[in-house]
């Protein structure tokens, strides 16, 4: 009891509650320290300067609960940021993941949601108390003694001098050092203003891309019937595809498939489905990325060149520019805004959309096809006659769960490559000049290693989010017509390929498509394909050499690249 009635003097004391405050709202940087490859005197700096700016704030007033709510932004911050650390064990909130904040849809949001619940009630275990003690002191009117405001603006301002010492120091020794990258909330607060940018940005597309054409023309004979079909995946890895020499069975059907050539090192730009997406659906890659706001797609250019084209895609709107894309093709279909009841639509859906355009006879035909493909939660993207590895439940992100998230994830693999065999057989059918090409937008951490990283989109990528399949199928007729382009795919098939920078440029010459911006050294069915170092789009929309990422050593091993390159 004398205990319990200690806690509660201690508790209900202002002075205590000052430095409760404090320590609620320093615990993020405390937490970055141990997660962030920094020198010590930047982890000192980055708990000084801080910590000494919130202790002049919570000075400005005697009434300490109504200043800790002033502070609410940086809290709801705080908790952000923990939950990311979590998630991803490492790295500040990125611009990228305030963006998926509005990218993704409630779905999806809500198949992650009990995942993070660990991370959740440890959030609100930290910052509900502290806010339900600051209500409690405004409501009782409770102040801090005078003397204790004026005794701890002097120790804020001695702790402030030792931040500004400590920066001065780092900045002389670690010249990338600034306070905009390493700094929280500073860095957190500096992306957030870039997110909104960006937002703004976008909402203007249709206005600032309205007069953009590609100048397109068709070299093919106009008499001749082509189809042209470009798959983009979800989260599709290329480990787990025994195309590129997985140890399981996951591609049955494809194996089999004589006109397949498979790219057996392409790597994505990109670990964000609203960045990779349009980075494959335009000439966009991770050098000219901001030219995104006034470019159209692919769709436009081969509507341009006399082409019929269809976009379908089982992944719901998201406000960007998939959306706007996907609106440029004469036939444009969400399956999943249609207002269909059934909660998990499968891949096999837009099979039927696709028998549909076929059957229209178009002399020229483009069809552009978004999967749902392997993205989480595993288990709903095929149907239950399709679990082939099983256990595929409890299929729960932990890693003592792994052999069953592994099992679910290899069976929607299998189910990829069955829904790529019934496309390539309904081309075939037409018997005309065909082909089909398919990518995935990036890949996917299974708690491969050490690091139990899960899922993708993480502000510093790995090897299982970047290395991605790359697959073209020919039907015989186009590779009669187009013997060279066959030779071209078979030559460069072993090369490293960025999907990002070469799907447009070899959708582009297989279809035939002559305007002014196509490259063919980045076409990867061209004789003139060239090899490049492979780059990454960062944060901040900068094309960064791998080794520029903070990518780990045992990535690199995977992507047979010294850590120097």
């Amino acid at each position: 009891m004398k205990l319990f009635n200690y806690i509660k003097h201690r508790l209900n004391s202002q002075e205590y509650q000052f430095y409760i405050y404090l320590l609620v709202l320093i615990i993020p940087n405390i937490v970055l320290n141990v997660t962030e490859p920094l020198s010590c005197m930047a982890k000192l700096c980055n708990l000084l300067l801080p910590l000494a700016c919130y202790s002049i704030i919570m000075s400005l007033s005697d009434n300490l609960g109504k200043m800790f709510w002033i502070l609410f932004p940086i809290l709801f911050l705080g908790a952000f940021q923990l939950v990311l650390i979590y998630l991803f064990g490492h790295s500040i909130i990125a611009v990228d993941m305030f963006l998926n904040l509005a990218t993704t849809n409630s779905g999806e949001a809500f198949e992650l949601l009990d995942n993070l619940l660990p991370a959740i009630v440890i959030v609100l275990i930290i910052y509900v108390p502290s806010l339900i003690m600051a209500t409690l002191s405004i409501l009782q009117k409770k102040r801090l003694p005078a003397r204790f405001v004026r005794q701890n603006r002097k120790r804020a301002g001695f702790i402030l001098l030792l931040g500004v010492l400590s920066l001065g120091i780092t900045a002389g020794i670690d010249t990338e050092y600034t306070l905009q990258k390493e700094l929280f909330p500073i860095n957190v607060l500096s992306n957030v203003e870039i997110a909104i940018k960006r937002s703004a940005l976008t909402e203007r597309y249709h206005e600032t891309s309205a007069h953009y054409t590609f100048g397109a023309r068709a070299t093919h004979p106009s008499e001749q019937r082509e189809v042209y079909i470009m798959v983009i995946g979800e989260t599709s890895r290329a480990d787990n595809w025994s195309l590129y020499g997985y140890e399981r069975d996951t591609n049955p059907l494809l194996s089999k498939e004589a006109n397949v050539t498979v790219f057996t090192h392409a790597l994505s730009q990109s670990n964000t489905t609203h960045k990779s997406v349009p980075m494959l659906l335009s000439e966009v890659d991770a050098h000219n990325y901001d030219s995104i706001y006034y470019r159209k797609s692919i769709i436009t250019a081969f509507k341009e060149a006399g082409f019929h084209t269809a976009f379908f895609s089982n992944q719901r709107y998201n406000h960007s520019f998939i959306d706007f894309f996907g609106q440029e093709a004469d036939t444009c279909l969400f399956i999943k805004e249609t207002g269909n009841e059934q909660k998990n639509i499968f891949d096999e859906a837009l099979l039927p959309l696709v028998a549909e355009q076929l059957k229209n006879g178009c002399r020229k035909q483009l069809i552009v096809l978004h999967t749902y493909g392997s993205h989480f939660n595993y288990r709903e993207r095929y149907p239950a006659s399709s679990a082939y590895f099983t256990p595929d439940y409890p299929a729960e992100a932990k890693p003592k769960y792994r052999n069953n998230l592994m099992n679910a994830y290899d069976n929607t693999i299998r189910y990829t490559d069955e829904l790529l065999d019934k496309l390539i057989r309904l081309l075939r059918q037409e018997e005309v000049n065909a082909a089909l090409l398919y990518t995935s937008d990036h890949g996917e951490d299974i708690f491969d290693d050490r690091r139990k990283l899960f899922l993708h989109a993480s502000p510093i990528p790995s090897y299982y989010q970047i290395h991605v399949p790359f697959l073209l199928w020919m039907s015989d007729s186009y590779i009669q017509s187009y013997p060279e382009v066959r030779r071209a795919a078979l030559q460069n098939k072993e090369k490293d390929v960025s999907s990002s920078s070469s799907f447009f440029h070899t959708l582009i010459q297989l279809g035939g498509i002559a305007v002014p911006s196509r490259n063919d050294s980045l076409s990867v069915v061209s004789p003139l394909y060239t090899e490049r170092p492979p780059v990454y789009l960062d944060d901040h929309d900068q094309a960064l050499p791998l080794n520029k990422t903070g990518m780990a050593e045992e990535d690199f091993v995977h992507l047979r690249l010294p850590v120097s390159y």
